[in-house]
């Protein structure tokens, strides 16, 4: 992680540029770590997550996989965090798997033309494991969440910003510098206001959450166990088609 900004707004920048930005447990740590002294800053008061702009985030590496959940961030860092300050996801390229999940974790997206989202974890044999279950029916129509979610395609920025999942839309590679705008128009509002404000919104889903975690948890145990799972991970990973057994 790449943290910068020593006023109210700070920039925080997913830099594994070589795995896509794939997230190891190395990486859930540093994520949660910059979450963590962002939160606990009381000159911060906006943050953006970006990947800088050709990616933003792949997902999971599933040669490393995502180390464990942290205690304040949950998976990657961010997916189960209560977030007591804005955070604003600026997301170029690729948000794919877990980092289409991390983006629906941010408070808001902001979204240049080249940036798209997927779902592509039913392709492994497995599930969207950190969010993407719920989060994502929430954020957009129902049919167009199951859609998603069943077929691992992708939804274009553009169609993102038509049903309302995209807050702002740019050209390629002004996402950054959208977010950053936002941001400081966020900061220059009255610090309590925006905490009670961001406190009260989200807190509409804390009951719901913590069964759709218990529910996304079984889901996840029934898929990883399946031979589908380990053929899946495996047709990945040796470049071949998945021979599905529905074992």
């Amino acid at each position: 992680m790449r943290v910068e900004g020593t006023g109210p707004a700070r920039t925080i920048t997913m830099n594994r540029p070589e795995k896509r930005n794939a997230f190891d447990g190395e990486m859930t740590r540093a994520l949660d770590a910059a979450l963590n002294a962002f939160e606990d800053d009381d000159s911060a008061r906006v943050a953006v997550l970006t990947g800088g702009e050709d990616f933003f985030s792949a997902g999971t590496d599933i040669r490393a996989w995502a180390g464990e959940p942290t205690e304040r961030g949950g998976p990657y860092g961010i997916a189960g965090r209560a977030l007591t300050k804005p955070v604003i996801a600026a997301v170029e390229g690729a948000a794919a798997g877990g980092g289409f999940e991390i983006a629906l974790s941010a408070t808001m997206i902001v979204a240049s033309t080249s940036a798209h989202f997927s779902f592509p974890e039913v392709g492994l044999g497995l599930i969207a494991e950190c969010g993407g279950l719920f989060r994502a029916p929430r954020a957009l129509p129902l049919n167009i969440a199951r859609e998603l979610l069943l077929t691992g395609e992708r939804l274009p920025a553009q169609r993102a910003h038509d049903l309302g999942l995209v807050n702002r839309l740019t050209e390629p590679g002004r996402a950054l510098a959208e977010s950053l705008s936002m941001a400081e128009r966020i900061a220059a509002q009255a610090p309590i206001a925006i905490r009670e404000t961001l406190r009260a919104v989200e807190s509409a889903h804390p009951a719901d959450d913590e069964a759709d975690w218990a529910r996304t948890t079984l889901a996840r145990t029934r898929a990883r166990d399946s031979a589908d799972a380990t053929e899946g991970v495996d047709a990945f990973l040796t470049k071949r088609e998945p021979r599905w057994t529905g074992a």
